[in-house]
């Protein structure tokens, strides 16, 4: 295998990551309130109604941007199809970050929607 393909594989990797916790927390969040597993923010630990909400909600995104950067990903990476490994390394440390970011910035819309649909003691607007 060559050492595109092995940097190919790697940026790939996050991607389908978002996608499969996605899923997990949509549909297989844990049921219980803990501080271990799921999507564990103040807001988001209110009561059982947030916790549902805010799991579902960042499982449905952390979908969306997994289907999103699949495709993005592989046209950054084709053009360096024929590159060195240095070139293909940094490549690889740029997009992973950005991935990385994209996953801390999923935050963001899942608090807003949590502030959107309840107040600040957990109940439905």
């Amino acid at each position: 295998m060559g050492v595109w393909w092995v940097f190919f594989i790697c940026n790939i990797i996050l991607p389908l990551i978002f996608i499969l916790g996605g899923w997990f927390l949509k549909k297989y969040y844990p049921k219980k309130i803990n501080s271990a597993v799921g999507y564990r923010t103040k807001r988001a630990m209110k009561n059982e109604d947030t916790w549902k909400f805010a799991n579902e909600y960042c499982g449905k995104l952390w979908i969306k941007m997994g289907l999103i950067m699949i495709p993005v990903t592989i046209l950054i990476q084709i053009p360096y199809y024929k590159s060195t490994e240095d070139v293909l390394s940094t490549l690889c440390i740029v997009i992973n970050t950005i991935q990385i970011i994209l996953l801390l910035c999923s935050l963001i819309p899942v608090e807003n929607a949590l502030k959107k649909t309840f107040d600040e003691n957990g109940n439905r607007k």
